[in-house]
């Protein structure tokens, strides 16, 4: 028989209505064995996440504030779900091991993982699931980072032994036995590591929206879903701002050839976005996958007569982003100039002097700095081979008298990058829309 591991959201398991959302679609699927919760999300917009209640418990006894006010409204969530599902399950009694642990003094990693792994207690009462604790079957070394092939050896062996199980996301343990957690929305790379351990037919990510769009609905209004898109166009797009899975969720379902669909807990009907190694030909309007872009960049252009003559130009222009600890965005460059596009937070407080240090370390000729910058992808793997696609697109931010200050292309001619002012933005987004959409 096929397994699926699903993962879900805090949306998803927000309060005891969504549970039961959830232990639906569990038991509609048999196949569905492996479940990842998340710490329960917010119920309305004025409402609190879990994990950001629990880092605040933690920041409150750093500064030795009393946080029993804080955690109040935390016991009375989890004990609020258990007594509305019907559950006989003492929660009171690992919420009190919890309390007790951060009043002394655990890390803020143990606290914030607490949302995780409460949310798996409750999760495996309800579906009589067997519990596996994440910290016994992730590990992360001595730095932080992920051990992929002890985790991966050890979630293949301990889940061999569950025909049904729950394992919280988010977190793991590291060499000395303490816990360690992913990054916020670390779920989704849990998730990622229990399918490769066991094989998954296929990894299910349930959030609260029904796969990925092709462009921010905040932008174009009701933008076209993409049905089916792979992992390398979801990197393009993910990067770029369209975030719908963490990610590093990518690689270890990557990596074991398992695909991935994006699915709405509320709308357990809609087909969702499927992500996948590789596709047929692309279906999608237009012959791409979709438009995702950043605002708040700058770009630093250098021009020095000769460059391609002069060894290691390349290595010296780099050294100084790297004793800075400046990481780049992008870098175009031409026989004579090399523009560096990086990230205005990186640059805070930072500009003045990486400007000097490039002249210096470089002897440009000149050395330009033009910020407000911003970046939009067009991605799709039905641009590769397929004339016309540059033209369309130049020719719609043209009729929109759009500027373009920069243009990249990737050998893989799976995207065109291009850069323009802040201010035209979501003018430069809804012009390639249409030309290529609409």
């Amino acid at each position: 028989m096929g397994s699926k591991v699903a993962k879900f959201g805090g949306s998803s398991l927000a309060n005891a209505d969504q549970f039961r959302k959830v232990k639906k679609i569990i038991e509609d699927n048999p196949d569905r064995k492996y479940i990842v919760p998340s710490a329960p999300g917010k119920r309305a917009p004025e409402d609190s996440k879990i994990t950001d209640l629990l880092y605040l418990c933690h920041a409150h006894v750093q500064q030795n504030i009393p946080m029993d006010e804080v955690f109040r409204p935390l016991r009375k969530r989890y004990e609020g779900i258990v007594r509305d599902l019907n559950l006989d399950l003492d929660i009171a009694v690992y919420l009190d091991e919890v309390r007790a642990r951060i009043i002394r003094g655990a890390s803020a990693d143990y606290t914030a993982s607490r949302g995780e792994y409460l949310n798996g207690i409750v999760m495996s009462r309800l579906l009589g699931y067997d519990f596996v604790d994440a910290a016994d079957v992730v590990f992360f070394d001595s730095r932080g980072n992920l051990e992929t092939e002890r985790t991966h050896q050890a979630m293949k062996k301990r889940l061999a032994d569950h025909e049904r199980a729950v394992i919280p996301g988010f977190y793991g343990s590291s060499r000395d036995g303490e816990i360690k957690t992913f990054s916020r929305g670390g779920s989704d790379i849990t998730g990622a590591i229990v399918a490769r351990g066991v094989h998954a037919d296929i990894y299910e990510n349930w959030t609260d929206v029904s796969g990925l769009l092709m462009c921010d609905p905040a932008i174009i209004e009701d933008p076209e879903p993409i049905d089916v898109v792979t992992y390398r166009e979801l990197r393009e797009l993910s990067y770029m701002g369209a975030k719908v899975l963490h990610d590093e969720a990518v690689f270890p379902v990557r990596e074991a050839g398992i695909p991935v669909q994006i699915k709405n807990t509320n709308r357990p009907e809609d087909p969702g976005t499927l992500i996948v190694r590789d596709a047929e030909p692309i279906t999608h309007k237009g012959n791409i996958t979709g438009i995702a872009g950043k605002k708040g960049l700058t770009v630093i252009s250098i021009e020095k007569a000769l460059m391609n003559t002069q060894l290691g130009f390349g290595r010296r222009l780099l050294s100084v982003l790297e004793v800075n600890s400046i990481s780049f965005e992008h870098m175009p460059s031409g026989i004579d100039t090399i523009s560096l596009v990086i990230a205005d937070s990186e640059l805070e407080g930072k500009l003045d002097r990486v400007v000097e240090e490039i002249r210096t370390e470089t002897q440009a000729d000149s050395v330009e700095v033009y910020p407000n910058m911003a970046l939009i992808a067009t991605v799709g793997r039905g641009m590769a081979h397929t004339p016309g696609i540059a033209a369309r697109l130049f020719t719609a931010l043209g009729k929109e008298s759009i500027n373009i200050r920069m243009i990249d292309q990737g050998s893989s001619e799976i995207n065109i990058i291009i850069g323009v002012e802040n201010d035209d933005f979501e003018g430069a987004m809804r012009a390639i829309y249409r030309a290529f959409v609409s």
